[in-house]
């Protein structure tokens, strides 16, 4: 059986957030985004092949939304 950690469950409670509503992942901090991803980051999912996808798609929308927090969104809009 495996142990559920702080950081295990930190990580759903991100990720319940934004799976709550699509407006919710705009409305996360900086902090909570950086955190978030640090969180993902650290799961190793490669023993399912479904969740690496969305890990790494979820990483994606996760780094771009800090590039509009960090640099502004003027660029695109």
């Amino acid at each position: 059986m495996t142990k559920i950690t702080e950081e295990d469950k930190e990580r759903v409670k991100l990720l319940q957030i934004i799976t709550s509503s699509k407006h919710e992942f705009k409305k996360l901090s900086l902090e909570q985004l950086q955190r978030l991803q640090e969180l993902v980051e650290k799961k190793d999912y490669s023993h399912d092949k479904k969740a690496h996808k969305s890990k790494v798609k979820l990483l994606s929308r996760i780094n771009v939304r800090i590039y509009e927090l960090t640099e502004g969104k003027g660029i695109w809009g």
